[in-house]
């Protein structure tokens, strides 16, 4: 699956912060805006991540599952 986010990055010293207004709690650093821009990705895949997983608790058993895409 393939989502694109908005990264909202700055310069603080000789780093470079980010967070995402998109997914509340989801913030980067990093000494390069590269290494910033992984940082936060990889907060949003472990935070989109739990909340998937806490969504799925409450399904019933006899429940379809099933997929799908947003373009």
């Amino acid at each position: 699956m393939h989502n694109e986010f908005t990264a909202i990055v700055e310069k603080d010293g000789d780093w470079h912060i980010a967070y995402c207004p998109e997914i509340p709690g989801a913030n980067g650093q990093g000494k390069t805006k590269q290494e910033c821009l992984k940082s936060l990705s990889e907060a949003i895949r472990m935070i989109l991540e739990d909340r998937r997983e806490d969504a799925m608790r409450g399904v019933p058993a006899g429940a379809i599952k099933d997929t799908v895409s947003v373009s």
